[in-house]
C-alpha cells in the first residue's frame, strides 16, 4: 500500500520543525517492537507496589484502596492543571474540567464502602498498629488539591482567618493551615511527630505549589472570567457540586469510615498518626469551603451541621 502523501508530508513538517530527520526516526520503526497492553499500563510493576507489614490478609485490601486514591488524586490535579494553565478560558470548558473532577470525588465517596464493609474490624485493629505513625493525612497530593481548588484564607484555620490576609507571608499562613490542627498543640506550638516528618518531606515544595496557585486556584480563575461567564448556570452548578462533593461528600464518608473502625463500644480510637480525627476531619469545625460566595449566608451558616 503507498503512503499517504498528505501524511507523509505533515510527518516532515513536524521532524523538521524539531530538527529532526523524518528517514531516521522512519528507519527506527523498522527495528522497534509493537505495543501491548501489560507494557503500556506496566502492569508487573504496578501490581509489585503492594507490600504488607503483616501477616493479616485485610491489610492487603487497605495498601491497595489507598493506592487507588492516590491514582485518582493525580488523576484530580491533572485536570486542574488544565484549567490553572489556560488562558482563554470559557464556561464550557470550565464546567467540564470541574464536572470530571467531580466524578472522581464521587468514585472516592462511593469506594469507602470498600473500606467500610470490605476489612474485618479486628484485623483493622491489629494491623493498623503497625501503621503508627503514617496515616492518610500524609497525603501531599491531595494537600495539593485544596491548594490548587481555593484561595489560601480558604484553609486556613477557622479559628485564625481574620488575623491573616493577602500581605501574610506563605509560611505563616501554612502554619495556621486547618490541617495543622490534627497534628499541633497552639497553646504551645509543640507539633507531633505526624505533623513534623510531613513538613520536613513536604513543606518547601508545599509553599512552591501554593505559590503559583495563590493566583491560578480554581476560584481565583473563576472569579477572573468575564461577568456573563461567571453567571452561566451550568458553571455555577459545577462549582457548587464540586465544594459540596469535596468538603461535605467525601469528607463524610470518610469520616463515617473511620468512626466505623474507631469508635467501638462508645470509645474513641486514637488515629494511628495520633490526631484529634474527629474534629479534624468532620466539616462543621473546619468549615472548609472552596468557593465561599456561591452559598447564601444560610447555607454557609449551615454548612456540615445537618449531614
Amino acid at each position: 500500500m503507498e503512503l499517504n502523501k498528505e501524511l507523509t508530508s505533515q510527518l516532515k513538517e513536524k521532524f523538521d520543525d524539531l530538527g529532526q530527520d523524518l528517514e531516521v526516526h522512519l528507519k527506527g520503526l523498522l527495528y522497534s517492537k509493537p505495543i501491548n497492553y501489560w507494557d503500556y499500563i506496566q502492569t508487573d510493576a504496578l501490581l509489585d507496589l503492594q507490600t504488607q507489614r503483616t501477616v493479616l490478609p485485610d491489610e492487603m485490601v487497605f495498601i491497595m484502596y489507598h493506592q487507588i486514591n492516590e491514582l485518582l488524586f493525580k488523576m484530580i490535579l491533572w485536570e486542574i492543571d488544565q484549567v490553572a494553565k489556560n488562558e482563554n478560558l470559557d464556561a464550557a470548558f470550565f464546567s467540564n474540567k470541574l464536572m470530571r473532577i467531580s466524578r472522581y470525588f464521587d468514585m472516592l465517596t462511593s469506594s469507602f464502602e470498600i473500606m467500610k464493609d470490605g476489612m474485618e474490624v479486628e484485623q483493622y485493629n491489629k494491623f493498623r498498629n503497625t501503621l503508627t505513625p503514617a496515616s492518610g493525612f500524609q497525603s501531599a497530593q491531595y494537600r495539593k488539591i485544596e491548594f490548587a481548588s481555593t484561595e489560601l484564607i480558604n484553609l486556613i484555620d477557622n479559628r485564625f482567618r481574620a488575623t491573616i490576609d493577602r500581605n501574610t507571608s506563605f509560611e505563616h499562613a501554612f502554619n495556621h493551615l486547618y490541617w495543622q490542627a490534627a497534628g499541633k498543640d497552639y497553646n504551645t506550638g509543640k507539633k507531633s511527630y505526624l505533623l513534623t516528618v510531613f513538613e520536613e518531606r513536604y513543606k518547601d515544595e508545599f509553599i512552591r505549589f501554593a505559590k503559583f496557585y495563590n493566583t491560578n486556584n480554581l476560584w481565583t480563575k473563576f472569579k477572573q472570567l468575564p461577568q456573563e461567564v461567571r453567571e452561566d448556570k451550568e458553571l455555577i452548578k459545577a462549582m457548587r457540586h464540586y465544594d459540596y462533593t469535596v468538603n461535605i461528600t467525601w469528607v463524610m464518608a470518610h469520616y463515617n469510615t473511620a468512626n466505623h473502625y474507631l469508635n467501638i463500644g462508645g470509645k474513641t480510637a486514637e488515629a494511628t498518626g495520633g490526631s484529634e480525627w474527629v474534629k479534624y476531619m468532620h466539616p462543621k469545625y473546619q468549615r472548609r469551603i472552596f468557593f465561599p460566595e456561591l452559598w447564601s449566608e444560610q447555607e454557609l451558616k449551615d454548612w456540615g451541621e445537618n449531614v
